[in-house]
């Protein structure tokens, strides 16, 4: 089985980092979460980097708020896919640095950047990464989708009544 990192930059993150760590569960795929700060923690942001895939890490999902450099800075030394979860923290203003942190990466260094507190879809994202080559986890993906659906038809048959 494929593992994803689910990092953060702080403790502070964990309520929302926590809902991909959870989707990730639901799909069966085996998670490793550590606190990873840029700012306080370099060495161990560049260990953790670059030594990830030799861990059997296949994708990483990274979380930070405030200025927000922990995704951008893993997939400058990480070869594997990093998905960026813009967090709106108590230090942000309104979430926007976060996500103009993540987003705005120069050309040579892509990070998926999920929506502000977006962490579910991170989650969801890497199970489609993942579920691109496991036929297992792709299953599993389709039968939530197909959840999504569901309960959209059902909801929409409710007020129809």
């Amino acid at each position: 089985m494929m593992k994803v990192a689910v990092i953060m930059g702080s403790i502070s993150d964990m309520p929302v980092m926590q809902e991909a760590i959870d989707i990730l569960k639901a799909f069966d795929i085996e998670t490793e979460v550590d606190i990873v700060s840029a700012h306080r923690t370099p060495e161990k942001l560049f260990d953790f980097s670059k030594n990830a895939h030799h861990r059997g890490i296949t994708v990483i999902i990274a979380g930070a708020g405030g200025a927000a450099h922990l995704p951008g800075m893993v997939a400058s030394m990480s070869p594997l896919p990093v998905i960026g979860v813009p967090v709106k923290s108590s230090n942000s203003i309104d979430g926007w640095d976060s996500i103009l942190s993540i987003l705005q990466m120069p050309g040579g260094v892509p990070v998926a950047t999920v929506a502000l507190n977006g962490a579910k879809n991170a989650g969801i994202l890497a199970a489609q990464i993942i579920g691109s080559h496991n036929k297992a986890v792709l299953d599993r993906i389709i039968l939530y989708k197909t959840g999504l659906k569901e309960a959209v038809i059902i909801a929409s048959e409710s007020i129809q009544k």
